[in-house]
């Protein structure tokens, strides 16, 4: 079992970005010094739910801080870049991280993002598969070409080589970055089962949920001409403590506040409503499905999440407590109480 830490550089209320950001670097040392498998960064514009507008450079950061910690966004919202330019960047973060990189990608949400960054409602609503099949081109082909671009969809450029090119690591197997894709409806998972590329699963969902989307998975690549199997990947909220009742005090004290405050700040590009969460309904759900209490309990309820769904790899949320040395002590004791116990 691979066991990282989620980053999402939340802003708590009261504090500054830069603290915000201090915690997030600091995460991905604390996490390599305590042995655990990964880091994963989220990334988010113009909101405090996170201060993090570029998983790829964070990521680029956090590689040059450590030496064995394998960096992945989660994800990087492919309806805000070109996909020839994440491409290059993810190769070059491959190539100069010795292969530690994984790439991350997803379709963000209807928010005022597309509006900056001139994608439009249509590349959030019909045009990821495209933009994701030329991202993969990329990171495979020598050189990649696109032809002129149908009616809404990015423009067509003649054919460029790849430089640098994913497959030339030094210590590599030519195979280039891992890619993931973020999924949370059945039109995402077939999506990415298709491709044969594994699936990030949120920390909203549950076991059941999880399964679900895992053999609904399975199903469609085997349908594909794909092996049924990946490494998909988990998020949850990890918040440890000597008694449980402490650790789910520590999130319930703190996270409603941050999660009321950056998920209010969401704008829709289109000016659809938006059904809100119930900030401490959604905390209090948290705590109930994901590894928060005892040591003891945490590991039990990531083996048994595991056993149910398939999944052995998981990102886990650690700030929630939105304090650095709480942060810190968490992960601490994820890596010498919790990792132990699942072997």
């Amino acid at each position: 079992m691979r066991v990282g830490a989620f980053v999402l550089a939340a802003q708590f209320p009261g504090q500054g970005q830069g603290e915000a950001l201090h915690r997030a670097v600091r995460t991905a040392e604390v996490a390599e010094e305590a042995g655990l498998d990964s880091v994963w960064l989220a990334e988010h514009h113009f909101v405090p739910y996170g201060v993090c507008p570029s998983a790829v450079t964070l990521a680029a950061l956090m590689l040059g801080r450590t030496r064995r910690l394998r960096v992945g966004t989660a994800v990087s919202v492919l309806p805000n870049v070109h996909p020839v330019a994440l491409g290059e960047q993810a190769a070059l973060l491959h190539l100069a991280s010795e292969g530690r990189f994984t790439l991350g990608v997803g379709r963000g949400g209807p928010w005022v993002d597309l509006e900056v960054f001139g994608g439009g409602l249509d590349a959030y609503e019909n045009r990821f598969p495209e933009d994701l099949d030329l991202l993969r081109r990329w990171l495979a082909e020598p050189s990649v070409g696109a032809p002129a671009a149908k009616a809404g969809g990015r423009d067509g450029f003649r054919e460029v080589a790849v430089v640098p090119r994913a497959s030339e690591a030094l210590d590599g197997d030519g195979t280039g970055p891992e890619l993931i894709v973020a999924c949370t409806s059945p039109r995402s998972v077939r999506l990415a089962a298709e491709r044969g590329l594994p699936m990030l699963l949120g920390m909203h969902c549950g076991d059941e949920d999880k399964a679900a989307m895992v053999e609904l998975w399975r199903r469609t690549a085997r349908a594909a001409g794909r092996s049924p199997e990946a490494g998909h990947v988990s998020a949850g909220v990890c918040q440890l403590a000597d008694r449980t009742a402490d650790a789910r005090e520590t999130l319930l004290k703190a996270m409603p506040g941050w999660l009321k405050q950056g998920l209010d700040a969401h704008v829709t590009v289109d000016g659809r409503q938006r059904a809100m969460r119930d900030p401490v309904a959604y905390t209090e759900l948290l705590c109930e499905l994901h590894p928060v209490g005892t040591p003891e309990l945490a590991a039990d309820r990531l083996a048994a999440t595991s056993e149910r769904t398939g999944i052995t790899r998981f990102a886990l949320l650690t700030e929630g407590s939105g304090d650095l040395a709480s942060t810190e002590e968490n992960l601490r004791r994820l890596g010498a109480e919790v990792l132990p116990r699942l072997g």
